[in-house]
């Protein structure tokens, strides 16, 4: 009998352990500067993992690849690397409105084909991006001999990260759709996220996961698997495969952005630059810009939206909202309501919405005629209640009612539970699907594509999640797909102090969103208080982009606060540039933006629940001009808590390039500035 002893036991097992344990990496590329790396390597199985390495540093450890699917083998195992090819761009192109006008997209790539060593002999194809300031990559598989049509059940992308740290994430799969605050947990305690996933690793590493170019496949979520190890997990449709299509495809873009800090994640233009360019051609029609709107008092539940005595969309009231938004430069007013179909339960039933018929006390041609004769235009509302076949059949005549009423912008809605939209299918079997399943992806693109052929642009309420196709689709100008202000209507679960904080370097790092700013009355229903100052509710217009954007209080409200409302009235919402200057997520940011067509910057600086001060350099100003900093910043004793929230200082100083701010922030506060060059073109 042989005897095994302390020294031969671990090296019988060295011998036994899996030939998945012993990889060798077949593929390398490096980012344009050399900072990011990325191997990709196959196991003892013919496994194929990628692992990414920041300046030396373990970044993303080895993480799986693949497919399941429905009715074949997965494709996962027994691959061999059949071909790799590299390439490098450096190129840039100009945004038609957006928070910077000129993006550069400078990136290695590699391109990888994978075969199984099987009878099958399928082919999986990878490629990957490196940019200086992240990874992305996507499969693509080809149409081949084995493989015609793809019912994927899953992906087996994996994001195993190198350490812990810190995430801030809000859940999937429940049922207020993704209108959820952020939890702040430690990596390894997260549930199943939404994307944007923001991490701040043991390091002091910011990293965002996110996909680009989400088109005719399901919403990327992220399930933890163990540890700090993530896997995607896609969005479900009605029926069994998550993903259903014919071979010869993409799937959008796997992203990973890499900052030494919360603002440089703010800074990062790789979402953008994974879209297709613009397929609209001239998009000169699309307009950026503010509006009011018959919306806040039907928040508070003063106003209806079906008809009866408290109906909000009369033709009074709308004039009303006309004459104020001419009165204050503002270009456009949005109306809820105005349409046959809210009478009675429409919540997850809007099958009795009509998006060419106006109820009888709102008189929309001749309302379409006042607002072009006081030189603004009104913004349409359709809200589907969930019923998306529905609004699928109306699509064609609800937008050529919408220009034919000098609509350019209409906002869409899907209010009903998650997983509830209601699909029915030509032979009349009705399904329910999520909003972001593949084929909810596919109903919102084609509303944006019907919409551009009438040239109106979509803000879309309950959407699909922004992965940058406002490149692709520059009428696609702002969504909702959180938490926005109309919560803070409400008497209870208002959104907290931090709450923007969060979203400036979560949500909006995906693209803008319509969070409707400016309440400066500070007041929800029954009196309840907003947790905000006044300067903050200011700042807002800076900090969090959108190009089209509230001012969502009531005139009667805004007459109360002249001096403030001068700064909704100057503000653009369409810049040349943009600066996040500092910030850490959930706390505190400031954001400098230059506006289009002007030499004037904006600063928007917002906090949390603490009194927080930073010094920030005007270094973005131009060199040897002097400017007039027109300064809109929290007064003495200003906390969100009293009613020293509506404490406020409105100051001018001369300031230029160099000079350094001290931003003090009150608690729930936010300091708003404008700089006008001297000399300089000045625009609103």
């Amino acid at each position: 009998m042989t005897r095994l002893t302390a020294l031969t036991l671990p090296l019988i097992a060295l011998a036994l352990a899996p030939t998945a344990a012993r990889a060798d990496v077949v593929a390398r590329a490096a980012s344009p500067d050399g900072h990011i790396t990325l191997t990709i390597s196959l196991d003892g199985e013919g496994r194929p993992s990628y692992a990414v390495q920041r300046n030396g540093k373990p970044l993303i450890a080895d993480s799986r690849l693949g497919f399941m699917f429905t009715d074949a083998p997965k494709i996962e195992r027994n691959l061999t690397l059949a071909d790799s090819k590299q390439a490098s761009s450096d190129t840039s192109w100009t945004q038609p409105w957006g928070e910077w006008t000129t993006i550069r997209d400078h990136h290695n790539e590699l391109k990888l084909v994978f075969r199984e060593k099987g009878d099958l002999q399928r082919e999986m194809d990878m490629t990957f991006r490196l940019f200086d300031d992240g990874v992305a990559f996507r499969y693509s598989l080809p149409d081949q001999a084995n493989l015609h049509h793809a019912n994927i059940a899953e992906e087996l992308t994996q994001f195993a990260f190198a350490q812990g740290g810190t995430a801030w994430w809000k859940p999937a799969y429940e049922w207020n759709r993704e209108e959820y605050l952020y939890n702040r947990t430690p990596l390894d305690a997260v549930g199943t996220a939404q994307t944007v996933m923001t991490v701040k690793l043991a390091d002091g590493t910011h990293v965002a996961l996110h996909e680009a170019a989400l088109v005719d496949y399901a919403g990327m979520n992220l399930a933890r698997a163990e540890g700090n190890t993530f896997r995607a997990d896609l969005t479900p449709g009605a029926g069994a495969p998550k993903v259903s299509r014919d071979a010869g495809f993409s799937t959008p873009w796997r992203t990973i952005a890499v900052a030494d800090d919360a603002a440089g994640l703010y800074m990062n233009h790789m979402i953008l630059n994974l879209n297709e360019p613009n397929k609209l051609g001239d998009v000169s029609w699309i307009k950026p810009g503010k509006f009011v709107g018959v919306w806040w008092n039907m928040i508070k539940g003063e106003w209806s939206w079906a008809r009866g005595p408290k109906h909000g969309a009369t033709t009074a009231n709308v004039r009303r909202y006309i004459d104020f938004a001419a009165a204050s430069g503002i270009p456009a007013v949005l109306v809820e309501g105005w349409n046959v179909g809210w009478d009675g339960n429409w919540f997850g039933n809007g099958n009795e919405m009509n998006f060419s018929q106006p109820t009888e006390d709102f008189d929309a041609d001749g309302l379409a005629a006042y607002a072009r004769s006081k030189g603004v235009t009104l913004i349409g509302h359709h809200e589907t209640g969930g019923s998306a076949s529905h609004y699928d059949g109306q699509l064609d005549s609800a937008f050529k009612w919408a220009a034919d009423h000098g609509e350019q912008v209409v906002k869409t809605g899907y209010v009903t539970d998650a997983g509830q939209i209601e699909r029915v299918d030509a032979d009349g079997a009705r399904h329910r699907e999520w909003h972001e399943g593949q084929w909810m992806v596919n109903h919102y693109l084609r509303v944006v594509q019907t919409a551009a052929k009438y040239h109106v642009s979509i803000d879309s309420h309950e959407p699909v999640k922004d992965t940058g196709l406002r490149r692709t689709y520059p009428n696609w100008v702002a969504r909702e797909g959180g938490r926005g202000m109309e919560y803070n209507a409400w008497v209870g679960g208002k959104n907290p102090p931090e709450h923007e904080a969060n979203l400036v370097f979560t949500q909006l790092l995906g693209g803008p969103m319509d969070f409707t700013p400016g309440v400066l009355s500070l007041s929800g229903s029954e009196g309840s208080t907003i947790h905000s100052t006044i300067a903050k509710q200011l700042a807002l217009y800076v900090v969090l982009y959108s190009p089209v954007v509230m001012a969502a209080d009531t005139p009667e409200n805004y007459a109360k606060y002249p001096g403030p409302f001068q700064f909704i009235k100057d503000v653009p919402t369409d810049w040349s540039d943009t600066r996040a200057l500092n910030g850490e997520v959930g706390d505190y940011v400031t954001i400098a933006r230059k506006a289009k067509g002007s030499d004037d910057w904006y600063l928007g600086a917002v906090g949390d629940e603490q009194a927080r001060s930073s010094k920030v350099t005007l270094d973005f100003l131009d060199a040897g001009r002097s400017y007039t900093a027109e300064i809109y910043r929290d007064g003495p004793g200003a906390d969100y808590r009293t009613e020293a929230r509506h404490a406020i200082v409105i100051e001018k100083k001369q300031v230029k390039k160099g000079d350094i701010l001290a931003i003090d922030l009150a608690p729930g506060g936010g300091q708003a500035i404008r700089f006008v060059a001297s000399g300089g073109k000045r625009k609103r």
